[in-house]
């Protein structure tokens, strides 16, 4: 146990490690003059460029490359992300307002792509090749066609516009978040219709079932102990990519319907250069990232006790 967790915090150092250093030469290398970007993000006017000379030295721009991420990296490993280069305050306490809006919705987005895919797939596997399992498919292929965007614009034609019956833009009420939380769920629930229906259908296949039945074991004890955990698998891990990469459709679907977030707090942080507003974000998915990738491994040992003892 010792040995798996070493390992997995020398990962996640190297996979923050790289996440920093390669967002930061991103950024530092982006066209166009970034003191520019941040002074008229700060004043909103046009400025001189003895205004712009002043916002590149206190941002630390004038400072080479390896300074300025030293600068920048030193107080990282204490997760002090620093002041916003536009507006002065601590980046911190304006990421976690982003989060408090982001994280609702995104846990509903997960919850209804869940609810929806398990329906979908259990309805499916009761008769593969039947039409039942064929309009499953359809739907799943469907919803993994259509773009996050073209679908939040359709459910806002649709629920806002011809019959009022939901609020498109804001996020004041509880309603604001249902018809977000809808386009990200139907794109969960696409990928993960797929890959319940071939685990529970390659479950149901294993050589063996029959002399597990011959043995007078009921069918919801079957389903229980070896098919659920065998099927379980290839679902969790794609459960756990969709919540790493919702943050992706979080970010175009907070912009489409106009909602304050992480989405909207990256975008424009990026519009005004505002270097360390970008880099907390990066750096912050990238945690997920790993956090999520851990959680993935201890639920494997959890379902399948075997891979923990392979390992060892």
């Amino acid at each position: 146990m010792i040995k798996d967790l070493m390992g997995f915090v020398l990962r996640a150092v190297v996979v923050l490690s790289g996440t920093a250093l390669a967002t930061f030469v991103l950024l530092w290398h982006a066209p166009g003059d970034p003191a520019q970007a941040i002074a008229m993000a700060r004043f909103d006017a046009l400025l001189t460029e003895d205004v712009i000379d002043q916002v590149r030295e206190e941002a630390g721009l004038n400072a080479g490359f390896w300074t300025a991420f030293r600068a920048w990296v030193g107080p990282l490993l204490t997760l002090d992300f620093g002041r916003s280069a536009v507006t002065g305050r601590a980046v911190w306490p304006d990421l976690l307002v982003a989060i408090r809006y982001m994280l609702p919705l995104a846990l509903a987005g997960l919850a209804i792509g869940l609810a929806i895919s398990l329906s979908l797939a259990i309805v499916a596997v009761k008769r593969p090749g039947g039409w039942l399992d064929r309009f499953a498919i359809a739907i799943a292929s469907l919803g993994t066609a259509i773009p996050a965007y073209w679908l939040g614009l359709l459910l806002i034609l649709l629920f806002a516009v011809h019959l009022a019956w939901l609020p498109a833009m804001g996020a004041r009420t509880p309603e604001h978040v249902i018809l977000p939380a809808l386009t990200l769920g139907l794109g969960v629930a696409a990928s993960l219709t797929r890959i319940i229906r071939s685990g529970i259908l390659e479950a149901r296949g294993q050589s063996f079932l029959p002399a597990i039945r011959r043995r007078g074991v009921s069918s919801r004890g079957i389903d229980r102990d070896h098919i659920a955990p065998h099927a379980a698998i290839p679902v969790v891990t794609v459960f756990g990519l969709e919540l790493a990469f919702l943050l992706e459709g979080v970010v175009m679907v907070e912009v489409i319907f106009g909602r304050p977030g992480l989405g909207t707090f990256l975008v424009t942080a990026i519009h005004a250069r505002d270097f360390p507003q970008v880099q907390a974000v990066i750096v912050l998915t990238a945690l997920m990232f790993v956090t999520v990738n851990l959680l993935i491994d201890v639920v494997y040992r959890v379902i399948d006790p075997r891979i923990g003892a392979r390992d060892a």
